[in-house]
């Protein structure tokens, strides 16, 4: 099933990916009462990072930003296994994003600012959403940025 907010992402040129599989003991995304909460999404993409590292380091600023709106699309992806379709997004209510940062690196804002553009570009006023931005010394895989997304929908 696809409908408003799948035509957008083909307007701009994107496709929903199919869900990341689980890298350990959890589920992509749960569904409780009208909310859904995914897991961190990292910027998999064909089933691999495309780049590893830490940003400041061996990643740039651009390209970890790049990387977070790969971590929003395929956080929509696993919104979209549970809700079963995305035009029930009421509204991204939360993101929090997660950047391998050098030490001195202090723009996860920034980098995190992918995801929250790709989400409002997407889904417009309904992508607005409160966030955190958090730089950290490692993520799995030794990807260099992770988000995850808490979305309301609308009832069944």
């Amino acid at each position: 099933m696809s409908g408003a907010v799948e035509a957008k992402l083909a307007e701009l040129g994107l496709t929903l990916p199919e869900v990341v599989p689980p890298l350990a003991a959890y589920q992509p995304a749960v569904q409780s009462g009208v909310y859904v909460y995914t897991s961190g999404q990292l910027p998999i993409v064909a089933g691999k990072l495309p780049v590893t590292g830490k940003v400041g380091a061996e990643v740039t600023a651009e390209e970890a930003k790049q990387l977070a709106a790969t971590c929003a699309l395929n956080a929509l992806a696993a919104v979209k296994s549970v809700a079963g379709d995305l035009d029930r997004v009421k509204r991204v209510v939360k993101v929090v994003g997660f950047v391998a940062s050098a030490a001195d690196f202090t723009g996860q804002p920034g980098v995190i600012n992918g995801a929250s553009e790709l989400l409002g570009a997407v889904l417009g006023e309904k992508g607005v959403h409160a966030r955190s931005a958090v730089g950290v010394a490692v993520l799995p895989l030794d990807a260099p940025v992770e988000v995850e997304v808490q979305v309301e929908l609308t009832e069944a």
